[in-house]
Formats: C-alpha cells, sequence, structure tokens
C-alpha cells in the first residue's frame, strides 16, 4: 500500500497530477477539491494516496487532506460506488459540504454532483450518515437546507466561471453569507454579496 507520495509536482489539472518521487513520476488521479488546494503549489509537496487495485489496472488517487481521502474511502466501501464516482462527488462538493449533506439526510444536494442519482444518494446517506455523525458529536454542524446549498452551489459554480478558484469562491461566499438574513439570499443576491469579496 502507497499511503503517500513525496516529490517535485511535475504537472497538475482539475482531475490529474503527475509527481516526480526519486525520478520516478506517478500519475496520480485527484479530485477537484484536492486540486483547488495544491492550485498554486510549486516545488516539493506530500501528496496522500490511495491505490486501487483490480485485475487490469493499478491507479493510484491522491488527496490533499486525511479528510478527503477517508471519504473517498467510505464511498468506494459503498456498493455500487466506484473510486471514479467517489472523485466526482469529491469534485462536486467539498468535504465539510459532503459531511454535511449526508448527516443532514440532504439528498438534493447530493443528487446535484453529476452521476449520482436518487438511489445512489439515499444508500450514501443511509451507509454513512451514523458513521460520520459521530465525528460531529461534540461540535454539531449547522445544516442548511437543500434550498440553501443549492443556492449556495450555483453561486460557487458562477463564481468559479467568472475565473475565480473554489478557495476563493466559497471563502468569498462565507465571508458574505455571514450577516443576519443572509441564508435567504437568492443566487443572484449570493454573487452580487460575494464578488465584493473576491478582491477583483
Amino acid at each position: 500500500m502507497i499511503s503517500y507520495l513525496r516529490g517535485q509536482i511535475v504537472r497538475k489539472s482539475p482531475t490529474e497530477l503527475v509527481i516526480d518521487v526519486g525520478g520516478v513520476g506517478y500519475a496520480v488521479t485527484i479530485p477537484l477539491s484536492t486540486f483547488e488546494k495544491l492550485e498554486h503549489a510549486n516545488g516539493n509537496a506530500t501528496i496522500l494516496t490511495y491505490l486501487h487495485v483490480r485485475e487490469d489496472i493499478m491507479q493510484l488517487y491522491g488527496f490533499a487532506t486525511e479528510q478527503e481521502r477517508e471519504l473517498f474511502r467510505l464511498l468506494i466501501s459503498i456498493s455500487g460506488i466506484g473510486p471514479k464516482m467517489a472523485q466526482g462527488i469529491l469534485s462536486g462538493l467539498d468535504p465539510q459540504q459532503l459531511k454535511d449533506a449526508i448527516v443532514g439526510g440532504n439528498i438534493p444536494a447530493l443528487t446535484a454532483v453529476a452521476g449520482v442519482g436518487r438511489k445512489t444518494a439515499e444508500r450514501i446517506v443511509i451507509e454513512l450518515r451514523d458513521k460520520l455523525a459521530k465525528d460531529e458529536v461534540l461540535n454539531p454542524p449547522a445544516v442548511a437546507t437543500s434550498v440553501q446549498l443549492k443556492a449556495r452551489s450555483e453561486a460557487i459554480i458562477a463564481l468559479m466561471s467568472l475565473g475565480h478558484s473554489r478557495s476563493t469562491a466559497e471563502h468569498a461566499l462565507n465571508t458574505a453569507s455571514s450577516g443576519p438574513g443572509a441564508r435567504d439570499l437568492s443566487v443572484e443576491e449570493l454573487i452580487k454579496l460575494a464578488l465584493r469579496h473576491t478582491g477583483r
């Protein structure tokens, strides 16, 4: 089992990076959440990994944080969810949003991710809700409604389409939605407020 790789990032894209470790280039498949954390990384980096082995292929999956890797492992433990779908889910929702959606039984938030149908979303909630809830006992999250999560997700996509990174978009939205009454804002109102905090 390859637990992590430490070396020079040679090339990266939203779905894959190549890291040189002692003269050997490893191709590592990554979710968007990891790419956002490594987008501006230069020089040496440490990538947590999961080696998926099938009869016909061995594929390395990489993560910037242990939280991402653990969620990936939990997702692929569910029947019908393979590494590709798990990677897509982590690309569609950041780790905290995903945990909140599962613990809160927020099916619409999960089905908003491309490739995730209602039955799959329900299976994710049924199988992972209790496991993830145990991690939140001391500090339970404030679970947003499906409408609020949908508005936030659409606002993030819109901000990214304007050229902002996911991390910048999320930070701007967090700042914009911290005031009173912000939870009831429309997508358009969220975007307008967030643009004031993007630095552009």
